[in-house]
């Protein structure tokens, strides 16, 4: 992250999130600006989140965390001649706002089969915790490349001092092939993965999520899919509820689906979202409690951030949302619907 003079282009100052990204934890959506109150005096900040599940608050004058940020050693890679940042730098409020840990024993399935599945292929992996590089082995990657945080973006709710966000449970296996057997796994595709040549280099790679052979679920116990609110004056986690379904009007799957669309908080204390990945839902929330208020179907996903307006200063407000399906991420119906709300 950096901050420029807006009249000059002047660099002001940069921090960074990650450390030598191989893992695709970029930061995907845009910064929030918005002012805390510490120590008695008003803090002009900005919050990033990314796809670790960290939240970095810093003082968007200095560029300073304003909770604090260590350097942690993290797992170093195992390829000959290659060199990993040995430190990642870890804030230490927030707490991470999805799991950052998972092993075999975590293993979960809908049937006995899909977690026994499930817990020989977390065996096969090298898993040493958050930011363990891809290995010719195949690496576990928790949080994987869709998530915690990823293009969604966030809400901030003043009156409340909450910041909401929603948030992705998806553990991802990644590992590196010699270029030398490269093409011969893209032609298999054994993995059903995504692979990249990384032409000139001495391996390509994959990397692919965890799901169950049988009913192709995650195999991380769920929910796969959450919203949250962080208390921003204490950094503290104030209330956290799966949101959506993998199965919707069905209690034969666990709640919560992966998202990708954010959220907005109105003045009247409702967090309105979509997002939800399968699961054709828009939802409103109580923003004190989290709790689920109201819900209606649409066209197909709203993989997208809804928005509000007025005609004029006195008039009707309106919500509205562009319903177009997730293109590229399930085999959702596309559309190109834009769907407007209001009360009588």
């Amino acid at each position: 992250m950096a901050a420029l003079r807006g009249k000059t282009g002047e660099f002001v100052w940069g921090f960074q999130l990650v450390h030598h990204d191989l893992w695709d934890y970029d930061s995907a959506s845009p910064p929030l600006l918005t002012t805390l109150q510490r120590d008695g005096k008003t803090v002009p900040v900005v919050i990033q989140g990314n796809k670790t599940g960290f939240l970095y608050v810093l003082n968007r004058e200095t560029g300073a965390p304003v909770f604090p940020v260590e350097e942690r050693t993290v797992p170093q890679t195992d390829i000959p001649g290659e060199v990993t940042s040995p430190t990642q730098p870890f804030p230490l409020a927030p707490p991470a706002l999805v799991p950052q840990k998972f092993s075999a024993d975590d293993a979960w399935g809908i049937t006995a089969e899909d977690r026994e599945g499930c817990r020989e292929l977390l065996k096969s992996l090298r898993n040493d915790g958050l930011f363990t590089p891809p290995s010719l082995q195949g690496t576990l990657s928790v949080p994987g490349n869709l998530g915690g945080m990823n293009w969604s973006g966030y809400a901030y709710d003043v009156p409340h001092g909450l910041l909401v966000v929603n948030t992705n449970n998806l553990p991802a296996r990644m590992g590196l092939i010699p270029a030398d057997k490269y093409w011969d796994a893209v032609d298999n595709n054994t993995k059903n993965a995504e692979y990249t040549e990384q032409a000139g280099g001495p391996y390509g790679l994959f990397r692919t999520f965890i799901f169950a052979k049988a009913h192709h679920l995650p195999c991380a116990p769920p929910p796969w899919g959450t919203l949250t609110a962080v208390d921003m004056t204490t950094g503290s986690i104030r209330w956290q509820v799966p949101l959506g379904s993998l199965s919707p009007g069905s209690s034969a799957f666990p709640e919560g689906a992966p998202s990708l669309g954010g959220p907005i908080v109105t003045a009247g204390g409702l967090i309105f979202i979509a997002g939800t990945m399968i699961d054709p839902s828009l939802r409103a929330f109580d923003v004190e409690t989290g709790k689920e208020i109201w819900k209606t179907q649409l066209p197909t996903t709203g993989g997208a951030t809804p928005m509000t307006y007025q005609m004029r200063k006195d008039g009707k407000q309106f919500l509205v949302i562009a319903a177009g399906g997730h293109r590229g991420v399930t085999e959702e119906p596309q559309n190109d619907s834009i769907v407007a709300f209001s009360l009588p």
